[in-house]
């Protein structure tokens, strides 16, 4: 049996006490909410944290508030089942509410908030797996040693010996983006407030992320993503298409999201494309929403849009399936997304 290591556990009541409690433990704390990640990783010794700062009892972190004219913000600590069950997200987000739903499963969505799902973790074979399967490789880049690796940039030792096992040359950890709420996020253009030791920032939730396996976002180790601050929904129409190997539990090997709206005679006024699963980071994929704007609905608009997907897409040989299928269908994903979106007169 897997068992957890020794830790700390602190319950701020405020949010600034979170983010107080964050900074004075430095590096070697953790943030946690639902935990769903957070404790099976600790299980398997990649994170060992001396403290976890736990989000449950923050009441600034829950709750959504706002329509559809104005927009929606969620607070960092709704559950996942909160915001997918919304009624607002249901009927003017869509895609988001599909992305969510397709989250592991109903008792862990329960658990889970929708900050620690843009906070997730990357993955990779070689670093998902337990300490004795870890030693008997060698360990790898991302987790090097039993102890983790550090939860901060500034904290990691200067050099690294550990190659990573992907890409052996590569001086980079090539672990894939694992989130699905991200790419729906993206796609909707929708932002993240931050709160840190020196303030709060506004940021779109694509600058939340680095494209580095092992320290993959854009933000210090005390700041808490707090809000996501929703656009009106202004007719907007979203989807999410997800590839796995089960219909249920399994993370993203693909996930392609897809926001638009139409004109009034038929146009695409707007278009913005994310993928996730193929990179360290979630993807805009602005080239090929350009070409979605200011044309009407073809099949030969849709066939051109996923080539333009399908070219840039690079994925690994660390994740499930082989990794050129990933790619072949990440053109395959966008063309049924656009297919949903579009109607009759996108397809073939």
């Amino acid at each position: 049996m897997l068992r957890l290591p020794r830790f700390q556990y602190v319950r701020p009541s405020s949010l600034r006490e979170a983010v107080s409690a964050l900074a004075d433990c430095g590096p070697q704390a953790m943030p946690v909410a639902g935990g769903t990640d957070v404790y099976p990783k600790m299980k398997r010794r990649q994170f060992l944290p001396r403290y976890l700062v736990s989000l449950q009892g923050v009441p600034e972190l829950k709750g959504i508030r706002g329509d559809e004219r104005a927009g929606l913000v969620i607070g960092a600590g709704c559950t996942l089942t909160e915001v997918a069950s919304h009624p607002v997200v249901r009927r003017f987000y869509p895609g988001l509410a599909k992305a969510i739903e397709s989250i592991s499963t109903p008792v862990l969505r329960n658990m889970g908030t929708i900050g620690g799902n843009l906070c997730l973790d990357t993955r990779c074979n070689y670093y998902d797996q337990t300490l004795p399967w870890r030693a008997a490789l060698g360990w790898c880049m991302k987790a090097p040693d039993p102890g983790g690796w550090p939860m901060a940039p500034e904290a990691a030792p200067a050099e690294n010996q550990v190659p990573c096992r992907v890409a052996p040359g590569s001086p980079r950890c090539w672990a894939v983006a694992s989130s699905d709420g991200a790419p729906a996020l993206m796609a909707l253009g929708a932002q993240a407030r931050l709160v840190g030791p020196r303030g709060e920032r506004v940021v779109p939730v694509g600058e939340l992320y680095r494209d580095d396996g092992m320290f993959f976002l854009e933000k210090s180790q005390a700041e808490l993503v707090a809000e996501v601050l929703l656009p009106p929904a202004d007719g907007t129409r979203s989807t999410y298409w997800k590839l796995r190997r089960r219909g249920a539990f399994d993370f993203p090997v693909l996930g392609v999201a897809v926001a638009l709206s139409l004109d009034t005679d038929g146009r695409v006024a707007w278009a913005r494309l994310a993928v996730t699963g193929v990179a360290s980071r979630p993807l805009l994929m602005d080239e090929a929403a350009r070409l979605l704007v200011g044309q009407k609905p073809s099949p030969e608009l849709v066939e051109a849009v996923a080539q333009a997907v399908y070219l840039p897409v690079r994925p690994l040989d660390n994740t499930d399936f082989a990794h050129y299928y990933r790619k072949r269908m990440a053109g395959v994903y966008v063309r049924r997304a656009l297919q949903e979106l579009l109607g009759p007169a996108a397809a073939a």
